[in-house]
């Protein structure tokens, strides 16, 4: 295991010397979850098991000695290596400690480098009792090195003997996807609690372990063919009917099993081999059904070569995008930075500086629009909510969840049963519209939901290929007055079709609601995305709405007059066709309004590369709308000069504002050469202090309202604010604004690609 995947449960209830030791530990790389008491940490090992432990001894309740009593007592920690870290320094607090079970201990006040050296120290010597060396100290299984001699074993055994027996692998198919958004150490909780299944079914002579490749293998002896699969078959059935359980979050797992009989081959490769072929086969298939080996299948590597042989363009293009974009961002860089540094100093080798009236230009445009952000700011204050009752009784309603159901199969579930408990007077329809590749066993469970509430309809939108077309289908089957479009990682409020219909009821068409990012806790990405939402939901929606008059779908939580919806439609061509259904329902007349206090949370991406996908879909998507849309909206009779003047700041100066906010650069970089040196320009002249401090005011503006106005449930981790301000600051405002450009740059020569975003469940103590 490399150290910086290593998980770390940091426990104290010392808040400073938390913040100290988490900046530590995540600047040295290693992943880390902190709790306030021995109590929080005890929870938290409940759902989750950290490559090591450190905490205080010297903590209110229960102490680090208690704490570690319980953890050596209990069978899932007993292995976990602990270090204690205290002020106490008398030698027998020492004994005290290691007597106890402690692996090290190490005395206040510390020196970071110290404590990162002891961890790491841990990590790569883990102190596993000599009984346990050939078992993984995670999940308790066997090593492969062991799995492969018990493996060997047997298959001279059946050899010789010509016995019965079998060797299994077992693949989880949904497991790649929390990996990538979870981090690797997802994986082995998730093997974990798939251990405490297969431990429970295994026979007196059966064997587990760690196999081939990072799969979990059977070794089945003395088992017929079809005992084999009627074993098997079981175990598949368990496993699916499992709820795993990942932070909050209850997910399903969809198994498939590839075995092969031990007598079928000659040596450990062939065997392991033929069981991972059959396993590959089954995967695709994902029926449960467990597959056994045939001859016809060929070999692993023969099947691996074919696919890699029929992918073989996929992948050039993929390695072409990816040596596209470094030189995509250099262009941008040398468009907007390199070339306006030489045309000032060519246009000032024949007399023509204009530097000073570029300076005061761009000067003026970072201060409107820092005025316009404050404004967004003061006037998302004066957010009203709707009449407590609605001018017409409560209509028939319907929800719309739309879903590309392998990126969502772990959590659909719990997504459906959470909009099964919305209370909602009247009728509510709740349609999952969704597309997938294959069939999936997940879709066994859904229908039986559909059986069992008849509010529930289950829609397979064969064909699909986007979001849009998914609601397009769905309007067809849709009963409601009105409807609400929701992706399949929200859980809406359980009074938000209540609150909606008292917006739509006093003449709105559209309300968009607050999206409230739930997995905060999950990563530094996360906890980023789950503050600048606020900033986004709870200021900058609802102050657009109040300044420019008009309000905007932001593709979830947005209800909808269904004719209205039904009239419009989604633009599968549209790689943000949320955001241009928004502006032709505007152009026509109809209205749409922002309710900060309409909830519903969902999943924030929690690695830099799905936030990168992300943002640049958006980017590049909001870009094809302002060239779609722009100049017809200035021309419409049905938006008023407000609005068009907030249609002209949404969709033009966003494309604008990140190549002007880069020019101060050139321009600095321009009189520091012309002037020779950086202490050869005044830098205190009056209006360059203050236009600088008002434009770096923003940043702290916008927390600061983001703070005051947000969910309550984000609000309550404050230093995800401060975390914000400095990590938006310094690093994340760029981010984005590099992530425009480019799409800019992609958009000009037709790079269009649309690329799911990832899911996650929380982590949260």
């Amino acid at each position: 295991m490399e150290n910086s995947s290593a998980n770390i449960l940091f426990v104290d209830d010392d808040e400073q010397i938390r913040h100290l030791v988490l900046a530590v530990l995540r600047h040295a790389g290693f992943e880390v979850t902190s709790a306030s008491s021995a109590a929080g940490a005890l929870k938290y090992l409940e759902t989750a098991t950290p490559d090591i432990i450190v905490s205080d001894v010297m903590m209110p309740d229960m102490d680090g000695f208690a704490f570690l009593k319980i953890l050596r007592s209990q069978t899932e920690t007993s292995k976990i290596p602990v270090i204690l870290l205290t002020a106490l320094v008398n030698s027998d607090d020492l004994v005290t400690g290691l007597s106890l079970g402690a692996d090290d201990y190490i005395k206040k006040p510390f020196m970071p480098s110290e404590l990162v050296a002891r961890i790491r120290s841990k990590l790569e010597r883990p102190p596993i009792p000599n009984e346990l060396i050939i078992k993984d100290i995670k999940t308790g299984l066997l090593t492969p090195r062991m799995f492969n001699d018990m493996v060997s074993k047997e298959l001279f055994r059946s050899k010789t003997t010509d016995a019965d027996g079998y060797l299994a692998y077992l693949a989880l198919s949904e497991l790649h996807l929390l990996s990538e958004r979870l981090g690797k150490s997802v994986e082995a909780e998730i093997w974990k609690q798939t251990a405490r299944i297969l431990e429970t079914a295994l026979r007196p002579l059966d064997v587990i372990g760690w196999g081939e490749d990072g799969f979990l293998g059977f070794i089945l002896p003395e088992t017929n063919e079809a005992e084999a699969r009627k074993f098997l078959s079981a175990l598949a059935k368990n496993i699916m009917n499992h709820r795993f359980t990942i932070g909050n979050e209850s997910l399903r797992m969809t198994p498939s099993f590839g075995y092969v009989d031990l007598r079928s081959a000659e040596t450990l490769k062939e065997v392991n081999d033929h069981a991972l072929t059959a396993l590959d086969l089954s995967t695709r298939d994902l029926d449960l059904r467990p597959l056994k080996y045939d001859s016809k299948m060929g070999s692993l590597a023969e099947r691996k070569k074919t696919v890699e042989h029929s992918t073989g363009q996929q992948r050039l293009a993929r390695i072409r995008e990816l040596l596209n974009l470094p030189i995509q961002i250099l262009l941008t860089l040398t468009v907007g930075a390199i070339l306006p540094f030489f045309l000032y100093t060519w246009l000032d080798s024949i007399g023509r500086d204009i530097s000073s009236y570029a300076y005061l230009a761009i000067t003026a445009a970072l201060v409107i629009t820092a005025l316009l952000i404050w404004v967004e700011g003061y006037l998302a204050s004066r957010a009203i909510d709707p009449p407590v009752q609605p001018k017409t009784p409560y209509p028939p309603a319907s929800a719309i969840i739309a879903a590309y159901l392998p990126n969502e199969a772990p959590t659909i579930l719990e997504t459906v049963e959470s909009f099964l408990e919305i209370n909602y007077p009247a009728s509510l329809q709740i349609i999952l519209a969704y597309n997938t590749p294959h069939d999936l066993p997940i879709e066994n469970d859904l229908r039986r939901i559909a059986e069992r509430d008849h509010r529930f309809k289950l829609l397979r939108i064969q064909h699909s290929t986007s979001k849009a077309q998914n609601v397009n289908k769905a309007l067809t089957e849709v009963t409601g007055k009105f409807v609400g479009i929701f992706d399949a990682d929200h859980k809406p409020k359980a009074d938000s079709f209540m609150r909606a219909w008292r917006w739509l009821s006093q003449g709105n068409d559209v309300v968009q609601g607050h999206c409230v990012v739930r997995n905060g806790s999950a990563s530094w990405i996360s906890r980023l995305i789950a503050v600048e939402f606020e900033a986004i939901y709870a200021v900058s929606h609802p102050g657009r709405a109040i300044l420019h008059k008009f309000g905007i779908f932001g593709g979830s939580n947005g209800f909808w007059r269904t004719d209205l919806l039904r009239k419009t439609r989604m633009h599968g061509s549209m790689l943000t066709e949320d955001i241009d259904s928004s502006i032709r329902v505007m152009t026509s007349g109809a209205k749409i309004i922002s309710d900060p206090r309409l909830i519903s949370r969902e999943l924030a991406p929690t690695t830099i590369k799905a936030l990168w996908n992300q943002r640049l879909r958006w980017a590049q998507g909001w870009l094809q709308v302002s060239m779609k849309h722009l100049w017809k909206a200035l021309r419409s009779k049905n938006l008023s000069a407000r609005q068009k003047f907030g249609l002209l700041w949404l969709l033009g100066w966003r494309e604008i504002y990140p190549w002007i906010s880069m020019q101060m650069f050139p321009i600095i970089l321009f009189w520091i050469v012309k002037y020779g040196g950086v202490d050869k320009i005044n830098w205190l002249v009056p209006i360059f202090v203050m236009t600088t401090l008002f434009t770096l005011s923003v940043a702290p503006g916008q927390v600061f309202f983001s703070y005051k106005l947000g969910d309550p449930e984000i609000r309550k981790h404050k230093k995800w604010f401060y975390y914000y301000l400095i990590v938006g600051s310094i690093f994340y405002v760029e981010f984005k604004n590099t992530i425009a450009r480019v799409a800019q740059v992609k958009e000009l020569f037709r790079e269009r690609h649309w690329k799911v975003t990832p899911r996650m469940a929380p982590d949260k103590i």
